[in-house]
């Protein structure tokens, strides 16, 4: 009878250590989960005061240069296809499109001396100027998360688990190819 016991105490004690690594683990893929999420809100956050700000600078730009309409075309677009975007994937590609947009528009901004002295101009770009950075921060943050949640669910055992809570990798927010390029700057 005491060998029973010993047994049964035994099986008890693995199957104790297995239900709680299972809980362990999908414990956290979820907390690894709403970081990610977390982290995106922050992203979003920055995101809207850029796409919050464009408005005035476009307004403020069209002053001076109202025959560069394809640039202002390619900026609404760009910010009605973020407002149309549902997915994480969706956005941070409808962001890169507006960020490209962006950097035609400043492109063409340098062939307006005085434009570049006017004030209102001056302070914008230096509130977007700032919006970047911040965007670049919180996309690190929001990339960091990603790679350890990937890294979860990709390593062993995690993988075996992953799969049994249908955890799929979460997606990286990156610089599209054409965003890469050094620009080139002509004086």
């Amino acid at each position: 009878m005491n060998k029973n016991i010993i047994i049964i105490l035994i099986i008890i004690a693995i199957v104790a250590v297995v239900v709680g690594t299972v809980i362990s683990y999908y414990n956290r893929f979820v907390s690894q989960s709403e970081k990610i999420d977390v982290a995106w809100a922050q992203v979003e956050n920055q995101l809207k005061r850029r796409n919050d700000l464009i408005p005035n600078l476009v307004s403020t730009v069209k002053g001076y240069m109202g025959h560069e309409k394809e640039v202002f075309t390619h900026i609404a677009d760009s910010r009605a296809k973020l407002a149309g975007a549902k997915t994480i994937p969706e956005k941070i590609k409808a962001h890169q499109e507006l960020g490209g947009a962006l950097g035609r528009l400043l492109v063409i901004v340098e062939r307006y001396p005085d434009l570049k002295a006017n004030q209102s101009f001056n302070k914008l770009m230096d509130e977007l100027s700032g919006t970047e950075n911040r965007i670049a921060v919180e996309r690190m943050r929001y990339n960091e998360r990603v790679k350890d949640y990937n890294m979860s669910i990709k390593r062993f055992p995690g993988k075996v688990f992953a799969s049994m809570f249908n955890r799929l990798p979460a997606t990286y927010f990156e610089t599209p190819e054409e965003e890469k390029e050094v620009p080139r700057v002509e004086f």
